[in-house]
């Protein structure tokens, strides 16, 4: 009994959003493989999230493999998700997107990529930060992308200007890179580090959306994401964006101004 309550406390338990999607799939199964880490798929979908499950026990040989349902387009879900999570959480690793063609709203009326790319990482980290604290150290990894620019923050909903979700994808990703320099600057006090990163181009439905394909392999792209749920990511290393397994100048994390408010017009939502 001694030995079994040593090895609860000594696993780490890690959620990874999108867990059905190429690369939050291949994140998930990566931490899987290291030894001492429990997994939790989050996704919407519970057919996908069980097949997910079982594929990965399968290859990983890590029973400690399991999912939660959420919409991380919705607030809603997202507190519900985080009512019913009981473990210390160490490691969340937000990666859900969305990239639909033409411009959809959530069932709060909320444009659907700002909501699940920019939102959806808010709320995560916001509903889910007293588990982070529980952590001896916890982390926050934010996938987010090189390809960034273009944030509106008088329209970051597409109410005014004309919709193309390619533009609407790089907004979301410079907000989340942002953002991530903002919550970074705030959990320092926590312990609790939190990075961005650039997973690769790999060839998945999100980037087919926008009309590109990718030369690297779900694998590939979950590598950085990875070593920064697993490895280098203390908290003397917070606040900073990361590509192909290192440290990369962020030019949109200068914008304190910005990043302010950016982070007060999240908290309005």
């Amino acid at each position: 009994m001694v030995e079994l309550k040593k090895a609860q406390m000594d696993t780490k338990n890690v959620i990874v959003t999108g867990g059905t999607g190429k690369i939050g799939f291949a994140i998930a199964q990566k931490i899987a493989e290291k030894e001492g880490y429990r997994v939790w798929l989050a996704a919407r979908n519970e057919e996908k999230a069980k097949k997910a499950v079982q594929d990965i026990i399968n290859v990983t040989g890590n029973e400690a493999v399991d999912y939660l349902l959420v919409d991380t387009s919705s607030k809603k879900s997202i507190e519900n998700l985080a009512s019913r999570f009981e473990p210390i959480l160490d490691v969340l690793v937000n990666n859900a997107a969305a990239t639909p063609r033409s411009r959809q709203e959530t069932e709060d009326g909320i444009e659907m990529q700002w909501a699940t790319n920019v939102l959806g990482y808010f709320w995560m980290i916001e509903a889910l930060l007293p588990h982070l604290k529980k952590a001896d150290q916890g982390r926050i990894v934010n996938v987010a992308s090189y390809w960034a620019g273009d944030l509106d923050l008088d329209d970051p909903e597409f109410k005014h200007r004309r919709y193309n979700n390619d533009t609407a994808y790089r907004q979301s990703k410079q907000a989340d890179r942002m953002l991530t320099a903002a919550f970074a600057e705030r959990f320092k006090k926590d312990g609790i580090s939190v990075n961005s990163c650039h997973p690769g181009d790999v060839n998945s439905s999100l980037s087919n959306n926008l009309g590109y394909g990718g030369h690297e392999s779900p694998e590939q792209g979950a590598a950085t994401p990875v070593m920064l749920a697993t490895g280098e990511a203390d908290i003397e290393n917070t606040g900073a964006f990361f590509s192909h397994g290192s440290k990369q100048t962020c030019q949109f994390c200068q914008d304190k101004q910005g990043i302010e408010r950016l982070f007060q017009l999240c908290q309005q939502y």
